[in-house]
């Protein structure tokens, strides 16, 4: 499935072939909620990216474990993407798996499918004001399934 995202000010258009189209898994990692502009977590969709206006895009890569001393924190390996105009987050990318980007749900501009039952990840992390829908699988850090896992053993896998 192709979707079109892009950013507020729209200095930064993107599209993306998805076999992983629906928004599921919210992530409540310290970094993701930051980043997130205030829902409490992040939503990200799996695949390739063909970017306009690459030239406004900003990366960010956030700290593991802010609570150690300087001299002992870690970048994380996850690059998110945002834009340099209106600071809309817009993918997530990490060289470790190069073959994939991660657009945020919330820079998608394409009608998204729903999930019946969303996944909520990193809730060790969670702010206690985030709620969490009853309904979710939830994980206190990584789910048991990956995003593919998850689309193809729910028959939402698109080709």
């Amino acid at each position: 499935m192709e979707l079109q995202g892009s950013c507020h000010c729209e200095k930064v258009k993107f599209k993306v072939k998805s076999n992983t189209p629906v928004p599921f898994m919210y992530c409540y990692c310290s970094i993701c909620r930051k980043l997130a502009g205030g829902g409490g977590y992040s939503i990200n969709i799996m695949d390739s990216l063909e970017v306009q206006g690459m030239e406004y895009v900003k990366i960010y890569r956030g700290i593991h474990e802010k609570n150690v001393p300087k001299e002992q924190q870690d970048e994380c390996g996850n690059r998110r993407h945002f834009c340099g105009e209106c600071s809309a987050m817009l993918w997530a990318y990490d060289p470790q798996w190069s073959q994939w980007c991660y657009p945020f749900a919330s820079a998608i501009d394409t009608e998204l499918p729903v999930a019946k039952r969303p996944v909520c990840i990193m809730l060790k992390y969670k702010a206690k004001w985030a709620p969490v829908p009853t309904e979710a699988d939830a994980f206190d850090e990584y789910p048991d399934k990956s995003i593919e896992d998850w689309h193809k053993h729910n028959k939402l896998w698109q080709e």
